[in-house]
């Protein structure tokens, strides 16, 4: 089979390579310039299927005909993908772009062969909805074209922002990365409270969750601070000012920031080398 035509590759064909190369396809992109790694041969047939991209089983037909290789492997499994095809990557050096937690620059760069331009992209799972939020840091090596290339495939399935420095990912990974399990957590134990007081859950949920989607979407769309929306619901006296004064003495700043914590530095600890 030839690869000619493809353009962008993915090594890994998992549910986060699926929602960008579905939402590459989606915004317009012709499926047959797309290339997907995926040893499970039910799995390729799954994405060949549903997508219309092309598929193959070995990773160097990637790495030997993309000008963009997304490399979205799980963290432990990194080198094991790379390595292998390291000298075709050193030799024509595409585009880097590595959505796997924990795994630096530089250590791409060391998988890869060396001199290889390489984004890596800090992702969250409602990716996988098309409403994403992604951190990207490039390396010296990616031009302004590529680094505006890794931030097209990216902004597929939602919305991106560039780091200024790598070390600022252990947060990022803290805030979006691990926040849709904070507001899930959050979300959970609002609708417990409610069930607990007699409403059914299916109800319970249904509010929480348009309740929570609409906070958000009017933070997204206001100029006001997240303090000045809070405090626009929060009448004096009234329920909601009685609901946060309890969340406040019940410790919920603290609670948060220390998640924040605990999360960025586990994020420090796995990107180190082991």
């Amino acid at each position: 089979m030839s690869f000619e035509q493809c353009e962008i590759g993915f090594i890994g064909g998992g549910n986060m390579a699926e929602a960008l190369f579905g939402g590459l396809v989606a915004a317009g992109r012709d499926p047959v310039t797309v290339l997907v790694s995926e040893p499970n041969d039910d799995r390729r047939g799954t994405i060949a299927a549903r997508h219309g991209v092309i598929v193959t089983a070995d990773n160097r037909d990637v790495a030997a005909n993309c000008e963009t290789v997304v490399i979205a492997v799980k963290p432990q499994v990194m080198a094991g993908a790379l390595e292998p095809v390291s000298d075709e990557l050193a030799a024509r050096r595409p585009l880097l772009v590595s959505v796997a937690a924990g795994i630096t620059l530089d250590s791409l760069d060391r998988f890869s062969g060396g001199g290889c331009p390489i984004v890596r992209a800090m992702p969250n799972t409602p990716a996988l909805v098309g409403r994403g939020a992604t951190a990207l840091v490039a390396n010296d090596t990616a031009t302004p074209a590529q680094r505006a290339r890794a931030e097209e495939i990216l902004a597929a399935v939602g919305i991106t922002t560039w780091l200024e420095k790598e070390s600022l990912i252990d947060v990022v990974t803290a805030l979006s990365g691990s926040g849709p399990a904070y507001f899930f957590l959050i979300m959970d134990a609002l609708c417990r409270a409610a069930e607990r007081r007699g409403l059914d859950g299916e109800t319970a949920r249904l509010l929480c969750t348009q309740t929570a989607l609409g906070a958000a979407t009017l933070a997204m769309a206001s100029e006001d601070s997240l303090e000045r929306l809070r405090l626009n619901v929060t009448s004096p006296g009234g329920t909601t000012e009685q609901g946060v004064n309890a969340l406040k003495a019940a410790g919920l700043e603290r609670a948060l920031d220390d998640a924040i914590g605990a999360a960025e530095g586990r994020s420090r600890e796995l990107s180190k080398p082991s």
